[in-house]
């Protein structure tokens, strides 16, 4: 008796399809990225208080290289968060300042800095013992 090859469970489910209710994951999920990368939330809460220069952005924001803060600031201006203005002096001198859009992100991302700060300690320790349960 050798093996059939008549086709059998023909009957094969659907392909689903998106839902509609989801369709703009993407976009959320890219918006986020921004808002939540760890130099953006930096760059947002240094230009909470008023406009900065890039320098100054650079010595406010610990770590921070220079073409990391220039990704930064160009990735938060396409996005409408922030502004560059250009004044005509010699040597010429850029300001970059919060839009309406980008204040409307400073009490989210200072609430964020604020717990994190609040949690620091609590977070090192289940680091630490998380590391030490898992290197032995």
């Amino acid at each position: 008796m050798g093996t059939s090859l008549k086709p059998e469970n023909t009957d094969l489910p659907a392909p689903r399809l998106p839902d509609p209710d989801h369709a703009d994951c993407r976009g959320v999920a890219s918006v986020l990225s921004r808002v939540g990368d760890k130099w953006s939330v930096f760059v947002i809460m240094m230009l909470s208080d008023g406009p900065k220069r890039f320098n100054e952005l650079k010595r406010m924001i610990n770590g921070i290289s220079q073409r990391m803060l220039t990704l930064t600031l160009r990735g938060l201006e396409r996005d409408g968060l922030v502004t560059r203005t250009i004044f005509p002096t010699i040597p010429p001198r850029v300001d970059y300042e919060l839009t309406d859009l980008g204040r409307g992100l400073q009490q989210p991302v200072k609430a964020l800095g604020e717990w994190a700060i609040d949690h620091l300690m609590q977070i090192e320790a289940a680091r630490t013992k998380f590391d030490q349960r898992n290197d032995s």
